[in-house]
């Protein structure tokens, strides 16, 4: 069993604590709590446990509460397209002792279970304590009372069901894609209130300061008050507004308009406490308090979604509640971090899919600041009517008052019930818009993996408001990052496109305790997140980072007749950007003795923050320090008024040929020499020498004082073979030269041996249009290689639909054989890096650089291996050989679109100039 790292409670201190905790404060008018169970994957109880199918079944045992029991080594793992064969049908009986302090008899007690897959029924000493509950990811509760042994000892009993009786909820919730399991997956609960209490309340808070607050009462009473304050930390808003409760009423608002309050929205997400107290008479009966913001949301027909009277666009995300050594359980920590992490990828907004959150990630959504679609579950079908109702209302109450929640979805992917729609606002005084995931419903249409240029009358070019709640499909290091600029661009010229959400936050490949601790995603079912089970960055991080930065600067080339002036844009919601904070760097990469660089600063400064609000474009000026000519490098760093990183633009100022000319000092008097023979023309120069084939103009041989290194059979040319038509060898001053002619597309290959060992190429040719690559291959055994360092943009690799999210800088990796989405050591080693300027490749013969004076050249470090769960339309292409120097590199698709349905940066390579002929310059340096 995986237990390992688990922090256990002891359930008489929980109950000692907050017995104690709930009972002194505000004299016994809160609502008091014991936990039963643990509070998280990482702080759990253990429960006696029997499990009547799959591994472990058959005996009585123990299992830690919360956690899915597969996680646990019981039963069996399920992937929700499963045959129906093969679905398990185990059930898990749960027992667990407990005691109830003396003091809550005459009380109201609630037991309450946050979440259980999938079906339960419940016991306490032997006694049904109601129906049987349907559904997995729903807040449901039992009253207790009469059923308790008060300052006794207490059994609870617990059945689950993986498999549901209900064929709907099945339908729903367990033939989906993604990982299903059983178990108490969420905590478990006693709530004590007085026998008159608040049993809900459901907010309205405007963002003009308007609040109403509806309260439910458990029972009528004979002369009952209700107040409600509003309070920002301990500072009391306003005056207290009280109203009588009629006599026989259980359902009443209070309402009332704060001045001078902060609204809520994902920039300056402003939170308040707001307390409700029932009162009989002058005594204060029962209190409960909520965190609310005051936000309003308005779905306007053929225009936008408005939220705080601001038209957005959703810069969103799917997530699921995923770890993967617990499953659907997770922790409040788990939350926070997964919101941060959105919120450092510049997102504004997250999906829940396909099923309401844990109540602890809703919090942080309201704290950090996200947009929120709250769904209901139903991937592909829908609960029927009955068992929808129940599961919409028990949703609804738990989550109302979050402001992060901005519209409820209705199932996905044709798991809507029609006969629901309405059913979401009985419980929600702000009347938010429901929506169905993948179709066109009332104001929106949210189509999911629509091709760039696809529909005439509708989606980007409809009259509905359009933001797909899934519009690229991750898997292994295909889409997400790769097609997100064109896509981004498009939406941000639609005035109806109201952004939209990517598939999907993180791998869910969950640990397999019955094959050793095995990492497993069901093939390429699950391998589709922007970071990998455990959070792991792969490179689309970084390019999602890049194209949903609030602060756009325009591209452009930075020379040494720079004047500081710079071209951005705001593209914040609720932002000025004074409120930023702007600082450069200039760098300068120095060589040193051994061939290798070190990245110096050397200015460093702050930039006044322009006064630009949100949706203008502006002006940013930096004042240049004197000798910043001198740099090779600019960076401009924005971080938030959280003081977090937006992003750090970066431009290189040294174009290569300057930069190798300060660099490439040649030594020594010298001279070459060269000598025919026979297939080869051996060229020599210190202690360097090389060989090559007459026939084709490729390096066959390379030896460093009679020791050989195995770069060889290059440059091979990336459109095909080329046949020589012409060559000739000479001397020319203290070099030597092999040059050759094709026919072909290649119109010169010429190699250049200097006195002291350092070897030029020369590579011209005719690139030729609607070419997957253009450029120049090199051989050399990936088994031999260590690592790799460059200057260029890093550290992570590129596609052609995924230029983005990089960094000019000196770079430096280990070697590793990463399958992105498998395997899960980032950045991978190999791929193409954009705008080379020098690398040295470290391996087990002799380390070796490579420099080039052209400009935006991709370097191409061997050829990834193909995923073994198969790529679908995310195929990775790259030429042959193992070495590459490029001026077009490919794109790559998402899981169900080819990269040719993903915009214009997805296209073929297309070369087209009155000058036919583009060139290649390469060093190569193996002294």
């Amino acid at each position: 069993m995986i237990r390992s790292g688990r922090k256990k409670i002891n359930p008489a201190y929980l109950i000692f604590f907050l017995g104690i905790f709930f009972a002194t404060a505000a004299g016994g008018q809160d609502t008091q709590k014991i936990f039963l169970s643990g509070t998280d994957k990482d702080s759990t109880v253990d429960w006696e446990f029997f499990c009547t199918g799959g591994r472990n079944s058959g005996i009585w045992t123990r299992i830690p509460v919360p956690s899915c029991w597969e996680l646990q080594g019981f039963g069996t793992y399920n992937y929700g397209n499963d045959p129906e064969e093969a679905r398990a049908k185990e059930q898990g009986q749960y027992r667990h002792r407990f005691r109830v302090p003396s003091e809550w008899k005459g009380s109201s007690v609630d037991i309450v279970f946050e979440g259980v897959m999938t079906d339960t029924e419940v016991k306490i000493n032997g006694i049904t304590a109601g129906e049987r509950h349907h559904g997995g990811f729903y807040e449901f509760r039992y009253d207790i009372s009469r059923l308790l042994n008060y300052g006794k000892e207490n059994l609870l009993e617990v059945s689950v069901s993986k498999h549901s009786a209900n064929e709907s909820v099945n339908n729903a919730e367990r033939r989906c894609d993604y990982w299903i399991f059983g178990g108490i997956f969420r905590p478990v609960y006693l709530e004590s209130k007085p026998p008159i209490h608040i049993r809900s309340i459901a907010v309205d808070a405007q963002f003009d300061g308007n609040l109403n607050c509806g309260v439910s009462l458990s029972v009528p009473g004979k002369s009952l008050r209700l107040e409600m304050q509003l309070y920002d930390g301990d500072t009391l808003k306003g005056k207290s507004v009280s109203v009588q409760v009629p006599r026989g009423i259980t359902s009443i608002s209070l309402s009332e308009k704060f001045m001078d309050v902060k609204s809520w929205n994902p920039e300056f997400p402003a939170l308040y406490r707001l307390e409700v107290i029932l009162s009989e008479g002058s005594q204060v009966i029962h209190r409960v308090w909520e965190r609310i913001g005051f936000r309003s949301v308005e779905v306007k027909e053929h225009d936008g979604i408005y939220i705080n009277g601001t038209k957005i666009r959703f810069k969103g995300v799917c997530r699921h509640s995923f770890w993967p050594e617990s499953g659907r359980t997770t922790s409040k920590k788990l939350s926070i971090d997964d919101v941060n992490l959105m919120k450092s990828m510049n997102m504004n907004a997250v999906r829940m899919s396909h099923y309401p959150p844990d109540k602890h990630f809703l919090e942080a959504c309201d704290s950090l600041g996200l947009f929120v679609l709250d769904e209901l579950a139903g991937w592909q079908h829908a609960y029927d009517t009955a068992i929808g109702k129940k599961l919409i209302r028990e949703m609804v109450i738990r989550d109302v008052n979050h402001p992060s929640i901005v519209l409820w979805d209705n199932g996905n992917e044709g798991g809507w019930n029609y006969g629901l729609d309405d059913e979401f606002a009985k419980y929600d005084p702000q009347k938010r818009e429901v929506i169905h995931p993948w179709e066109n419903f009332r104001k929106t249409d949210t189509h999911h993996y629509i091709e760039y240029n696809y529909g005439t009358s509708d989606f980007f070019n409809g009259d509905q408001i359009f933001f797909p709640t899934e519009f690229l499909h991750g898997l292994y290091d295909g889409g997400l990052g790769a097609g997100l600029d064109d896509f981004w661009n498009l939406m941000l010229r639609k005035p109806l496109s109201a952004g939209g959400f990517l598939w999907v936050f993180s791998d869910e490949s969950v640990v397999r305790t019955d094959r050793g601790g095995e990492l497993d995603s069901d093939g390429n079912h699950a391998p589709d997140g922007i970071l990998g089970p455990y959070r792991e960055k792969e490179g689309s991080y970084y390019a999602i980072r890049e194209i949903w930065s609030p602060v756009f600067f325009e591209d452009r080339i930075i020379t040494r007749n720079f004047d500081g002036m710079l071209n951005i844009e705001n593209r914040y919601d609720f932002t000025d950007l004074d409120q930023c904070r702007f600082s450069y760097n200039f760098i300068r990469f120095e060589p040193l003795k051994d061939g290798d660089f070190e990245e110096r600063v050397l200015f460093t400064g702050d930039i006044e923050s322009p006064h630009l609000g949100p949706g203008l474009k502006g002006k940013l000026k930096l004042h240049l320090p004197p000798g910043w000519e001198n740099s090779d490098c600019l960076y401009i760093t924005v971080t938030d008024p959280k003081k977090r990183e937006v992003i750090t633009w970066s431009r290189v100022i040294v174009d290569p040929r300057a930069f190798h000319s300060r660099l490439l000092i040649q030594g020594g008097n010298d001279k070459a020499s060269l000598s025919d023979e026979g297939e080869l023309v051996v060229m020599k120069g210190g202690q360097v020498m090389i060989g090559i084939e007459k026939s084709t103009g490729r390096l066959k041989c390379v030896a460093v004082g009679g020791k050989g290194i195995s770069i060889t059979n290059g440059p091979a040319y990336a459109g095909g073979w080329v046949e020589i038509s012409e060559n000739r060898f000479y001397s020319e001053g203290g070099n030597t030269v092999f040059e050759a002619t094709s026919n072909e597309n290649v119109k010169l290959i010429r190699w250049t041996m200097m006195g002291d060992g350092l070897v030029k190429l020369n590579f011209r040719y005719n690139p030729g249009n609607k070419q997957e690559f253009y450029g120049i291959n090199f051989d050399y055994p990936e088994n031999l290689v260590t690592g790799v360092s460059w200057i260029g943009e890093g550290p992570y690799r590129v596609w052609k639909n995924r230029m983005k999210g990089t960094t000019m800088g000196l770079w430096q990796k280990k070697y590793n054989n990463t399958v992105t989405g498998e395997t899960f050591d980032y950045p991978e080693f190999k791929g193409y890096h954009s705008d080379f300027y020098w690398m040295k490749l470290m391996n087990g013969e002799k380390d070796f650089s490579i420099f080039t004076t052209s400009d935006h050249l991709f370097m191409r470090l061997f050829s990834p291996e193909e995923p073994a769960g198969g790529p679908m339309n995310a195929k990775m292409t790259f030429p042959e050989g193992s070495l590459s120097f490029l001026h077009g590199i490919a794109p790559i698709g998402t899981k169900f679109n080819p990269p040719q349905n993903l915009g214009p940066q997805s296209q073929l390579n297309l070369y087209r100039s009155r000058n036919p002929y583009i060139e290649i310059e390469l060093y190569f340096d193996f002294r």
